[in-house]
């Protein structure tokens, strides 16, 4: 078997591997969290939420699903890691799969917004103010820059950071909800509030420094 076919293989082997997971119900974060109680303490359920991560943010099916779970098992810190990690190497690995995509995908991605503000500015500010942006469309940002081929370096470290630390604000949120049965946190302003300004500041001054050197003929 050739390299060309066994890679073949191996991409709809994780194609089926992520449609029977989502289409199965056990992606349901209340089933996984009853199931994953059980084995906390050992250290591969980290791992294993790692790679399911990866697996759905490689075709960008609902990898946020394990905010919840992670968030609810783990201290705010440990599950931050474990949420940036997956989303990370999800990223990437949506970043080279995006070469595979189909004319019909690759049209409806580059009609995107992200896809044009990644085409005018590429920039680790661009990347890191839409990776911590509240319940942004990562699949687009990850698609988008394989499309684009932009600079993998900054797109592995703004992918990191920006869902490590909007993930452990959250994380905190959840984890303490779990204790006082209330969810009420998620909907307060001042708890996406500050990633949402943080976001648009970054963004807001990428235009005005785009149309400013614009008007300069830079």
């Amino acid at each position: 078997m050739s390299k060309s076919t066994k890679a073949l293989v191996i991409l709809a082997i994780l194609i089926m591997v992520g449609i029977v997971l989502q289409l199965s119900g056990m992606l349901d974060p209340r089933e996984m969290i009853a199931i994953a109680r059980e084995y906390t303490d050992h250290w591969w359920l980290a791992v294993l939420l790692v790679l399911l991560q990866v697996i759905l943010f490689t075709f960008a099916l609902a990898g946020s699903t394990f905010l919840w779970v992670a968030a609810t098992l783990y201290p705010p810190m440990t599950a931050a890691l474990i949420l940036a990690a997956g989303a990370m190497l999800g990223g990437i690995s949506a970043y080279f799969f995006s070469q595979k995509l189909t004319d019909e995908w690759i049209h409806k991605v580059e009609n995107s917004k992200v896809y044009k503000l990644l085409q005018k500015e590429d920039n680790f500010f661009t990347l890191f103010a839409l990776r911590i942006m509240p319940a942004f469309p990562h699949a687009l940002i990850n698609y988008s820059a394989g499309i684009l081929q932009i600079k993998l370096v900054p797109f592995v470290i703004t992918a990191f950071l920006g869902i490590g630390i909007k993930s452990y604000v959250y994380a905190k949120v959840i984890y303490k909800a779990t204790s006082t049965g209330s969810f009420a946190g998620l909907l307060d302003f001042a708890t996406f509030g500050p990633l949402l300004l943080v976001s648009a500041a970054i963004l807001i001054g990428m235009v005005i420094k785009f149309y400013w050197g614009k008007r300069r003929g830079i």
